[in-house]
């Protein structure tokens, strides 16, 4: 992706491996369809944080540690802010009653399409950041902008909405009210429908695209490497299917994470407007000319990401917990307990109740 400081060997052959390893994972939960013991999604969820720690370090040696300190800004901002996407995860997948077989694979597929999304969102940010460096101005007051809605409105999506995509895909495609296992397109009566899966897989992909207009802007603040900040995005959402299963409980105790995320971007918001304002061109502002302000070294932002982090996790679980009202419902799917449910007789005799969800009414949608 034109690294200044890596080779385009380093990156192509990172970006193989890191392929690969999505490959692999897709298709162990194709032909293993399971919900993971706790101990399995914690396993897997510590292997792919551990994976992109390494690789932090990697670049360390190979490039140099300035921009190994840019990958771990971003990789934990992205993170954290992908942790935050669960939440809407868990209302998609509970408001289409998608199977907990079948909750991996759809994961993992929804994850892929984000993936590319963002992937276009990057180059494409990439572009308008070495055409026009007043971009940085239009990143950061979004990011401010999204701070204060993200604190001021927390609370308000309890109830996913379907987007555009979703409503024209329902008028334009025959689609089923039932799953087939996880089937995209099957046949009934002798017609070939596309079932539900179709649906959700675009629910998720096209709902973590809206993050990435939060999160893309963020990573731009603290790295302007077109290759550091796709890593970062694709190793934050390596690891987001196992998490989902992983925090199923916890997601309802980290009451505060919500403000952890909103000061972060709000700090990635102050930083891209000094560093709009230090390389400005605007003839509007000091007459053009570059102005003299101090620019946030990485360091700090790193600081700061982990200091914030720790905090409201801290704090939810201490303050947030205590304050939680005693018996507080959970997503039904992911048990309060932290354990995501296995196959065993209870869950296989809920299954057949959780193969049909109610699709709105044309009356309703009016």
């Amino acid at each position: 992706m034109g690294s200044a400081h890596l080779s385009p060997a380093f990156e192509a052959t990172t970006l193989g491996i890191m392929v690969v390893i999505i490959v692999l994972d897709l298709l162990y939960v194709v032909r293993r369809p399971h919900v993971p013991s706790f101990r399995e999604a914690s396993i897997w969820a510590i292997f792919y944080i551990s994976l992109g720690l390494l690789f932090g370090v990697v670049l360390g040696f190979v490039a140099n540690w300035q921009v190994a300190g840019e990958f771990f800004a971003g990789f934990l901002t992205e993170k954290s802010l992908s942790v935050d996407n669960l939440f809407i995860f868990v209302i998609i997948l509970a408001k289409f009653r998608v199977p907990p077989r079948n909750q991996p694979e759809v994961l993992m597929i929804g994850i892929i399409i984000a993936l590319v999304l963002r992937g276009i969102l990057i180059v494409l940010g990439a572009a308008a950041i070495e055409r026009f460096s007043w971009v940085f101005y239009l990143f950061g007051a979004f990011l401010i902008y999204t701070a204060v809605r993200l604190v001021s409105g927390h609370g308000d999506d309890e109830e996913y909405r379907e987007n555009a995509l979703i409503g024209t895909l329902r008028r334009f495609l025959p689609i089923h009210d039932e799953y087939d296992g996880a089937k995209i397109r099957t046949r009934i009566d002798g017609r070939t429908m596309f079932t539900p899966m179709l649906v959700v897989i675009l629910a998720l992909g096209s709902t973590d695209l809206l993050f990435a207009l939060d999160s893309i802007p963020a990573i731009y603040g603290l790295t302007q490497d077109p290759f550091i900040v796709f890593s970062t995005n694709l190793f934050a959402l390596m690891g987001l299917r196992q998490l989902y299963f992983l925090l199923g409980g916890l997601l309802d105790r980290l009451v505060y994470l919500p403000y952890g995320l909103s000061f972060i971007l709000a700090f990635i918001g102050v930083k891209l407007v000094l560093h709009a304002l230090h390389e400005n061109t605007l003839p509007f502002i000091n007459g053009g000319e570059h102005v003299t302000v101090p620019e946030i070294p990485i360091w700090l932002s790193l600081s700061v990401i982990l200091v914030t982090l720790a905090v409201t996790t801290v704090l939810s679980l201490t303050v947030g917990a205590a304050r939680a009202p005693h018996g507080a419902p959970h997503h039904p799917e992911i048990p309060h307990d932290g354990v995501a449910p296995t196959e065993d007789a209870e869950v296989m005799e809920r299954i057949d109740d959780l193969t049909r969800y109610d699709p709105p009414s044309p009356t309703s949608s009016s």
